[in-house]
């Protein structure tokens, strides 16, 4: 591995052009190859970022010797096979998320991670970012007191789409896994511990997906967090962390890049612009990683993408959701 990280994509969907303009911030990353199931749609990503190796099949792509890691960014229903397939072949992987499908999917891929001896991580980009970084070290120091309560939410309203993957049950589809996951993580990472007990409930639409939902956490220390998610509902998109001696607002928390400290008759604001557009920090720590020889990241480990998909799968058994690959 020389000077230069370099990057292979397998999947050039709508996520793969954010995570390709992200990497362009980064002064020791190239993206070097690309993997589609068509020769067309790998060269026309391709030509878009100047992309040398261009691959009409995944195999090809986990294969070259050019590339350094893997972005998986394919649907979530082929996240568990696409990231094996690149692990296997000595890969390090960078899987999108929803990581997988369900908790089982998940321990499958870490448990080919570890016997392999490879990195792997899932791409959960928010927490990277400078100013959720911020946001914690605010809560660790103390600065809003014990933390009791969490508010996050991110919703939008798409167009009904049966055909479109937000409203194909087969491809995972729905508000939770895609967009629900990012308030969830959110919880974890602030609480430090996934929710003891779980209440919810879902609207669940004519496609069988969850289009819109809300979650009532509660935690050993009887702290609550409050969570809400939807494809067909747009909402504030916002994060605030309450403490006993103040709270911690952060909005478009997702994406973000100001926080607001509020702590007794005080109030600060921070705003940390990215390098980019936020995806590069990810990027950047899959490449320290991979080069101080780790096998999962200390800000995004397996235990922690484990435990949330664990609690995925606790969300929709209330529902009573499945998708049509677990009922084989």
């Amino acid at each position: 591995m020389g000077n230069i990280f370099r990057w292979g994509i397998i999947g050039p969907g709508s996520i793969a052009h954010k995570f390709a303009t992200g990497l362009r911030a980064l002064d020791d990353a190239q993206l070097v190859a690309v993997g589609s199931r068509s020769q067309d749609r790998a060269d026309a990503f391709a030509d878009k970022y100047d992309v040398p190796n261009r691959h009409a099949s995944y195999e090809a792509l986990a294969e070259d010797p050019e590339v350094d890691a893997v972005y998986v960014a394919t649907p979530h229903p082929f996240h568990k096979e696409n990231s094996i397939l690149c692990l296997k072949a000595g890969k390090p992987v960078l899987c999108e998320k929803p990581f997988t499908i369900n908790q089982h999917e998940a321990r499958e891929v870490i448990e080919v991670a570890r016997s392999e001896g490879v990195f792997l991580m899932e791409a959960m980009w928010t927490r990277f970012l400078p100013i959720t970084k911020q946001v914690k070290a605010w809560v660790t120091d103390g600065a809003i007191g014990e933390v009791r309560m969490l508010y996050a939410d991110f919703g939008f309203r798409a167009r009904l789409n049966p055909k479109g993957r937000l409203f194909d049950l087969a491809l995972g589809g729905g508000g939770l896994l895609d967009i629900g996951i990012y308030p969830i993580s959110y919880a974890s990472l602030i609480f430090d511990t996934q929710p003891a007990t779980i209440a919810s409930q879902a609207h669940i639409g004519e496609t069988g997906v969850d289009e819109q939902a809300a979650m009532v956490f509660g935690y050993d220390k009887g702290q609550l967090a409050l969570i809400s998610c939807g494809v067909r509902i747009k909402t504030p998109h916002e994060a605030k962390i309450l403490g006993t001696d103040g709270m911690i607002t952060v909005p478009q928390f997702w994406d973000g890049r100001t926080a607001t400290l509020s702590a007794g008759d005080k109030e600060e604001v921070i705003t940390l612009e990215c390098a980019g557009n936020g995806y590069e920090y990810e990027a950047a720590e899959v490449a320290h990683c991979v080069r101080e020889g780790k096998l999962e990241s200390d800000l995004m480990s397996h235990d922690d993408t484990l435990a949330n998909m664990q609690t995925l799968d606790a969300i929709r058994e209330q529902w009573g959701l499945k998708y049509p690959m677990e009922r084989e």
